[in-house]
């Protein structure tokens, strides 16, 4: 198994004038810090790789044993081409998780993922506003649909996926086929278009919270105080 962090943005909403990743929460850790306590759980240190942007030094120094890629061109992409630059630097032969390097959860919620042998997406059922990345099934259960566009979704995607190895080449060529200002939802449509099932595992029940502006922080922080 192998973990990626895409952390190459820049974070313009939250405004802090560093990696978002960086961000300290109410508990003293940052956003990556417990992300990269809750893995550790799961993996080692060694299948762990961030991917780096927007000042990048700052990052690499706090996580010197780490594994970095560095997204050259940060500030004319997205999250499909971030995801795109560590597979084309890492030779996987192992299935693949990844997650948004924003995403504050409970390290409980990996556990289903890290289990299932399928290719998968964490989501919850909790209303969801305009700007996330919406989700609905097809008549099998399995996800029809992931976007920001979706009109009628059932939730949230929250964020953190896998693919299994033996569809990792092919999730491959449709994050090439991606725009540079796509999600990497884009490349899990594209791939559901080619008959590939991607099942939602339901975390609902958990806290799982992508920060993208003050508002968001300090909900996170209001939890984590409690």
């Amino acid at each position: 198994m192998h973990v990626i962090i895409l952390a190459a943005g820049m974070g313009t909403r939250l405004n802090k004038n560093k990696p978002k990743c960086l961000t300290v929460l109410s508990n003293g850790e940052t956003i990556l810090q417990r992300q990269i306590n809750a893995l550790l759980g799961y993996v080692d240190k060694e299948d762990i790789t961030i991917v780096v942007g927007y000042k990048k030094n700052m990052i690499k120094k706090e996580y010197s044993d780490y594994s970095f890629v560095f997204n050259s061109n940060y500030e004319n992409t997205n999250t499909a081409k971030s995801l795109l630059c560590a597979l084309d630097k890492k030779q996987l032969d192992s299935d693949l998780i990844w997650l948004n390097g924003d995403v504050v959860f409970d390290s409980e919620i990996l556990k289903p993922i890290f289990k299932s042998k399928k290719s998968s997406m964490l989501v919850n059922t909790n209303s969801v506003g305009q700007e996330e990345v919406k989700y609905n099934i097809n008549k099998d259960g399995t996800i029809n649909e992931v976007s920001k566009r979706i009109q009628d979704g059932l939730g949230e995607a929250v964020g953190i996926n896998k693919i299994s190895r033996i569809h990792l080449e092919q999730f491959k060529y449709q994050l090439g086929k991606c725009d540079n200002n796509d999600y990497f939802e884009y490349a899990i449509e594209l791939l559901i278009n080619q008959n590939i099932k991607i099942y939602p595992m339901d975390i609902s029940d958990s806290f799982c919270c992508e920060i993208d502006t003050q508002y968001d922080l300090n909900f996170v922080n209001e939890y984590l105080e409690k």
